[in-house]
């Protein structure tokens, strides 16, 4: 078999790096870069620091801090028109995932013309784009390392997945001292997006031993560190071991693209706006229940890597721990099922058949060890809605 494996062309990790942009962004020869990030970064100072840094080195930049939580084609729309206005030959993300993907969404019409649903999966996107420079200050999405991108169409309340090489950033930059800042819920939700992304790459039809390796490592730090960080947000030590992490679990899943638990969560994510990462927290102990006789070694592994079961103990026992850890880590990180993050359950149940469909089209469900029918895909949605967890 040959695997292709894909990663950003440079990656500079560890504290203070982030000064380092000016000299990445003349070794790629940009000139006019535009930093793009969201109006907390531009408040906490984060986004002029850079933009001094640069000033001192001689490149001319810019700042774009129009960034919102969840990108829109509308929002992208406005980034694109700031690229062109300002002829601007690069991008520096500054953010979390809603940052980096709206960089990347941004690159990409800038450079092809073309319309952001023409480019949504099952399109695969490889083609060159204008550079981005990612800079990730959340510990989580990986979007920093990864060749996907997501973006809801408003017109079809549908967030739509780009996937391909145009959506893989050409070096990223990954300080965790960037993540200090972060709040309690920020950090929680996009840690255990970032464990979701492990998790899914290990079990994933289309692993491989680089994904694997990725994957495990990923883990092991998550496994040790989340909770240290959601505890106490100072703890350098953990909050560099949680950036490391979920840097590897990006990277994981990059080259293996995400399955059922991402493919159950957009769809709520999009209609009911809950963060990415809550939403995937939501689904995870359920749908790992649901997958886990269909890789069961797998899921092991991950107990194991996770610190939640030992090397004593069998797959089965192991695959049955994984699950009572994600209960309990869902509980003890105060992550609400959709009943109690407020989703009214009639609306809920007129849209779980639009959710299913869209959760299907997206494909990675397919990527699961165990794909779900349609009436399965269903199931799963109704046992989601307040948090029950049951055999199929």
């Amino acid at each position: 078999m040959i695997n292709r494996v894909l990663m950003p062309r440079e990656m500079l990790i560890g504290g203070g790096s982030r000064f380092r942009l000016p000299a990445m962004l003349k070794s790629l020869g940009v000139n006019r870069p535009l930093l793009v990030c969201d109006p907390v970064m531009k408040k906490l100072g984060h986004a002029d620091a850079l933009l001094q840094a640069l000033s001192g080195e001689g490149i001319n930049g810019a700042i774009f801090s129009e960034v919102v939580e969840d990108p829109t084609d509308i929002s992208i729309a406005a980034l694109v028109k700031r690229i062109s206005d300002g002829r601007h030959d690069g991008l520096v993300a500054l953010g979390g995932g809603s940052a980096m993907d709206t960089a990347k969404a941004g690159a990409i019409v800038a450079t092809s013309g073309e319309e952001l649903r023409t480019l949504k999966v099952p399109r695969i996107v490889d083609f060159a784009v204008m550079p981005v420079i990612a800079i990730p200050t959340t510990a989580g999405t990986g979007s920093e390392v990864t060749r996907a991108a997501v973006v809801t169409d408003t017109v079809a309340s549908e967030k739509m997945l780009i996937l391909g090489t145009a959506a893989l950033p050409v070096a990223a930059i990954i300080d965790y001292e960037l993540t200090l800042t972060c709040p309690y819920r920020v950090t929680v939700d996009t840690g255990i997006d970032a464990l979701t992304h492990a998790l899914e790459a290990l079990v994933n039809r289309n692993g491989n031993a680089h994904s694997e390796a990725l994957a495990l490592s990923a883990l092991k730090l998550i496994g040790a560190n989340l909770e240290k960080v959601a505890d106490n947000p100072d703890g350098r030590d953990a909050r560099e071991a949680m950036m490391l992490g979920a840097t590897h679990a990006g990277l994981a899943v990059s080259n293996t693209s995400t399955a059922l638990i991402h493919g159950l969560s957009r769809p709520v994510g999009a209609f009911f706006h809950v963060p990415h990462g809550m939403s995937n927290a939501m689904v995870l102990p359920l749908v790992t229940q649901f997958s886990l006789n269909f890789a069961l070694p797998h899921y092991a592994a991950a107990a194991r890597a996770l610190g939640c079961a030992s090397a004593a103990d069998s797959d089965q026992i192991a695959g049955t721990k994984l699950v009572e850890a994600f209960i309990g880590l869902n509980r003890r990180l105060k992550v609400p099922t959709p009943q109690e993050f407020g989703i009214d359950r009639s609306r809920y149940l007129e849209l779980l058949p639009e959710m299913v469909r869209q959760g299907l089209a997206s494909g990675t469900p397919a990527n699961n060890p165990r794909v779900p029918t349609i009436a399965e895909m269903t199931r799963l949605y109704e046992l989601a809605y307040d948090g029950r967890i049951a055999e199929f």
